[in-house]
């Protein structure tokens, strides 16, 4: 069974192939960083403008190159919440056409629940095993940041999540603070690898012992302050050290409190905070001897992509569940507490 994924939630357009909820034929993601760079981040409105030009040829790419034509497909799977409203619905608006057009069935995705099932992603010959349910999953992007505990294909429940700023906010502002560019996760791991982490003294937002909701605004604000004092040239790498290994601290810290409390012996980690260097190395430590199976899916496939929203939306269609043709509703960005199941 081929599923075509699309993904447009943010500054990405994505589309990928996927064969039997694992295989991934292609995937191919058109970034805008280069038009986003200016401005330090994200611009809702050229974002959405962006993915109108970039959504066909991103598609036909990720057919031609999955050796594939809108025939073999057999279903479509596409992203329809949480992110830029704006952005979801060049996407979402597209799979419907082609849906009605061609009569392929097509799915719905949650995109924070389609992070996880990354790690289910297989690239041809690649045997690596999986994660068994149920399993609990850290989800951190420059969107959202919360911890899940994932019990099937689409029924989860939060265990918790950012009161206010996600860990990738967090980076891209303190980058922006600095002067470093965007998106600022991959200069300040890079500056990171020669900085020292005791160098500037940060507060570690735990919140409260044993809670697994994250904040991150104090962090933030405690960058900006230590900015405002003067950051020496020669103190940056330590300062963006200094900074990393406090918020690595407690995404380390919270995901094993969550493995513990839930009982759960496998442990996937997701978002495009997940690409960082330094949470992989502390995670491999961190589980090494604790009897937890870490998960952490290649690069590639942390970011936003369109790899994961077919996997998904493969078992979402497997078990019938197909979008709504008249549906022009975009789903609250919101997690709710308790078991979800869609």
């Amino acid at each position: 069974m081929l599923v075509l994924g699309i993904e447009t939630s943010c500054d990405d357009t994505a589309a990928a192939v996927v064969e039997d909820g694992g295989i991934v034929r292609s995937s191919v993601v058109s970034s805008q960083d280069s038009i986003h760079g200016r401005y330090g981040g994200i611009v809702p409105e050229l974002a959405s403008r962006r993915h109108i030009e970039a959504i066909i040829p991103v598609v036909e790419e990720a057919l031609t190159a999955a050796g594939a034509g809108l025939k073999d497909i057999d279903g479509i799977a596409v992203t329809q919440g949480p992110g830029l409203v704006g952005s979801i619905l060049v996407g979402l608006t597209f799979a419907k056409a082609v849906s009605l057009v061609t009569g392929i069935p097509f799915t719905g995705v949650n995109h924070i629940a389609a992070h996880p099932i990354a790690a289910f992603l297989k690239d041809t010959g690649n045997d690596a095993p999986s994660p068994c349910f149920p399993f609990v999953s850290l989800i951190a992007s420059g969107g959202h940041t919360a911890l899940l505990l994932i019990k099937d294909f689409n029924v989860y429940e939060v265990l918790g999540q950012t009161r206010d700023d996600a860990a990738g906010e967090a980076f891209d502002k303190v980058a922006k603070l600095l002067g470093l560019g965007y998106p600022g996760g991959t200069v300040i791991d890079a500056l990171s690898k020669t900085g020292d982490p005791k160098s500037f003294p940060f507060t570690r937002p735990y919140i409260a012992k044993g809670s697994l909701d994250f904040s991150f605004s104090g962090i933030k604000t405690a960058a900006m302050n230590h900015v405002k004092t003067g950051v020496e040239k020669d103190d940056l790498n330590g300062f963006a050290a200094s900074f990393q290994e406090a918020v690595v601290d407690v995404l380390v810290t919270k995901a094993l409190w969550a493995v513990d409390a839930s009982g759960a012996k496998d442990l996937v980690v997701a978002g495009g905070v997940a690409c960082n260097s330094r949470l992989r190395e502390r995670l491999i430590d961190a589980v090494d001897g604790a009897h937890i199976r870490l998960f952490i899916p290649h690069p590639r496939y942390c970011s936003d992509n369109a790899a994961m929203i077919a996997a998904l939306g493969y078992a979402q269609l497997k078990k019938g569940s197909y979008g709504n043709l008249t549906m022009n509703a975009v789903p609250s960005a919101t997690f709710r507490r308790g078991v979800f199941c869609e």
